[in-house]
């Protein structure tokens, strides 16, 4: 038996390494599967919980149908559901209050995709509560955040390396969208644009089977079809062409708007209690809600009546406007939502207004639903600076490629609209931002972070104290290794060649205690990286601690470790110019 745990420990210390490096395609994959199963059923539990609330406990006629409550409901439901928020959310440390995507992001960013379990444990009860009760926000933030979350623990419970980590990261974040929007395509397209931030041909794969297992998964349980209803949309002549693009640069306007006014209010309520913020939120939901019942809840019951052709001119624009103003105070009141619904509801009332003004021009042929259509690509892909995600997800919401040319046009001139006139960022970017953090996502950060520090250390290594005898310096020689770590306590441990020991042992005096620090020859600080590690972190260990070298070790008991490598800069600097 302990020859077998010895042999399967082995084995695994093997994959774990060949996973740091870049041709780990086949075991990604099964893991992408592994985590699209976590993350599908997860999601599935998240989404019944809330419908479980809103069916049982409000016996709503279906699920997000808020407008069938007595005015009273629709204000106390609300404000009620957010001091639960607010009380639940101050009695728990500050660093477990954060969730949502731009937590995720925020995790990628400085732990490495290390996600911690008690974040997603809030997410999870705190986003029920949020929905369920009808604030202005979306599922599908709080389903990223759990299908990440749940991808990050499974990554680390296998004791994986970090640039792994990251890809599942990926498939829990395509796994949850697709799941929420029944879009397999655009949670894989999601996930590379706005999670990780780039698209590489190893990590699409199993990115691709998550999304896959958790959109079977939502299949089974809430049916085939998608988020929306969206009738037969016919396509657009070449003279509605120039009316789109003026509809995505207005679109792109009012994301600008939006994102503006929610950097300006989480400014403004930066330093309020939750028990002050959260409750104020609830309140503002619950006072329009009084008039606008519409404005409760995700919103998509209204966005089926647009696109169906069954709302006027006067209810889509005051469904715009209070969606405008809620989700704002939501958001920046920290309730745990999403705010890629809002966006969606949003653009389609947009769209749907811009239709019924162009109808009475000149040279407009095409459908009005066409317009309403595209105003929701328009206004996610604006908001979220992810003009493919938008498009794919525009495309499998209403399986018409008639949408395909007028869809880009209208992404893609909302998209530049905000971006380029109104120098607006994706809405999480500056929210991070506005946190004091930065998201770096250049190539060379990008690349460094693909590759584990056990694909390109040098292994020929060996670690011992500064003070040992003659006979087992040469015990060391004899493994010939190319470097000797010096252990030190209390100082920064230090690194020689081992050319410099071979050399002063064929020395004719030698001490039968050699004291490595004095032997000549050049020595070097040297600072110790986790084995999970990427080429980015020890890049980063480098610079602060202003050395030229790491060792990486693993941890080997309580308080133990083994050294496996070395890594010195230009050892990151070949891997990258390589690669």
């Amino acid at each position: 038996m302990n020859r077998f745990r010895e042999k399967l420990r082995t084995t695994l210390e093997r994959r774990r390494h060949f996973l740091a490096t870049r041709q780990a395609e086949i075991t990604l994959a099964f893991l992408g599967l592994v985590v699209g199963l976590l993350s599908g059923g997860l999601i599935i539990s998240f989404r019944l919980g809330i419908e479980t609330l809103q069916l049982g406990l409000l016996s709503l006629d279906a699920a997000d149908t808020f407008e069938g409550l007595s005015t009273p409901m629709r204000f106390l439901l609300p404000l009620f559901g957010a001091v639960v928020l607010g009380v639940g959310f101050w009695l728990i440390s500050v660093a477990s209050r954060s969730v949502g995507i731009v937590h995720v992001l925020e995790r990628l960013q400085y732990h490495e995709g290390h996600l911690p379990l008690r974040n997603l444990l809030v997410q999870f009860f705190g986003g029920i509560v949020a929905l369920a009760s009808g604030q202005s926000v979306g599922r599908e933030g709080p389903s990223v955040h759990l299908g990440a979350g749940v991808s990050s623990l499974t990554g680390r419970y296998l004791s994986l390396p970090n640039n792994s980590i990251r890809t599942l990261v990926a498939c829990g974040s395509a796994a949850a969208i697709a799941a929420s929007f029944n879009t397999p395509l655009a949670g894989v397209i999601f996930a590379m644009e706005v999670i990780v931030m780039e698209y590489t041909i190893a990590g699409f794969t199993p990115v691709i089977l998550a999304a896959v297992v958790a959109t079977a998964m939502s299949r089974a349980v809430f049916g085939e079809e998608t988020a929306f209803i969206v009738p037969t949309v016919g396509s657009a002549s070449l003279s509605d062409l120039f009316y789109i693009t003026v509809m995505g640069v207005a679109i792109g306007a009012a994301s600008a708007a939006f994102v503006g006014l929610i950097r300006h209010l989480r400014r403004i309520s930066l330093n309020w209690s939750l028990l002050l913020v959260m409750p104020l939120a609830g309140l503002a939901v619950g006072g329009l809600g009084i008039f606008i019942p519409e404005v409760l809840g995700t919103g998509y019951d209204s966005v089926n009546l647009a696109v169906s052709g069954q709302l006027g001119m006067t209810l889509m624009a005051l469904i715009l406007l209070a969606k405008f103003v809620a989700s704002a105070i939501c958001v920046s009141g920290r309730i745990p939502g999403g705010l890629i619904g809002p966006t969606i509801v949003m653009g389609c009332m947009a769209g749907g207004l811009f239709a019924q003004f162009v109808s009475q021009l000149p040279a407009v042929t095409a459908d009005p639903v066409l317009y309403t259509v595209l105003g929701m690509g328009a206004m996610m892909s604006a908001a979220l600076q992810a003009p493919l995600a938008a498009l794919l997800a525009l495309l499998e919401m209403t399986a018409s490629p008639a949408l395909i040319m007028p869809a880009m046009l209208a992404v893609v001139s909302a998209n530049m609209a905000a971006k380029s006139l109104f120098g607006q960022r994706s809405v999480f970017l500056q929210m991070l931002q506005d946190s004091g953090m930065v998201y770096r996502s250049d190539p060379v950060s990008l690349g460094l972070r693909r590759i584990g520090v056990t694909a390109v250390m040098n292994r020929r290594v060996v670690s011992c104290d500064a003070e040992i005898t003659a006979k087992y310096a040469r015990q060391l020689l004899s493994q010939e290794p190319q470097w000797i770590v010096i252990r030190q306590s209390g100082d920064k441990d230090l690194l020689m060649p081992g050319s410099n020991l071979a050399a002063y042992l064929e020395s004719e005096s030698l001490p039968e205690t050699i004291q490595l620090r004095e032997v000549p020859g050049q020595r070097q600080e040297v600072v110790a990286v986790d084995s999970r590690a990427t080429l980015y972190e020890a890049r980063r260990l480098l610079d602060e601690y202003k050395v030229d070298a790491v060792y990486v070790r693993r941890p080997a008991g309580a308080g133990s470790y083994r050294i496996l490598g070395v890594l010195q800069h230009q050892d990151i600097q070949a891997s990258y110019s390589l690669r």
